[in-house]
């Protein structure tokens, strides 16, 4: 029973570890590129926005990831028109 217990903790702080990682990569990503494609006024910003924003990117990387490849395949969609 305990096992069980351990086993599912450690399994719970693996994956939360995963995804902490996955974020914090998109966030630099984000930070760089995708900030500007989903909101133009984010373009031409300096580092410290860049690193403000980076924390809420990491944490909400799977929403914004969705957003910004919407955004690509929108943009893509009308270039094509």
């Amino acid at each position: 029973m305990l096992s069980d217990m351990v086993f599912l903790a450690t399994s719970l702080v693996w994956v939360l570890m995963a995804y902490a990682a996955a974020g914090v990569v998109f966030a630099v990503l984000f930070a760089i590129r995708g900030a500007a494609v989903l909101d133009g006024g984010a373009e031409k910003t300096t580092i410290w926005f860049k690193a403000l924003i980076m924390p809420g990117a990491a944490a909400l990387w799977p929403l914004l990831l969705l957003r910004w490849l919407a955004r690509v395949r929108e943009e893509r969609g009308r270039g094509r028109s």
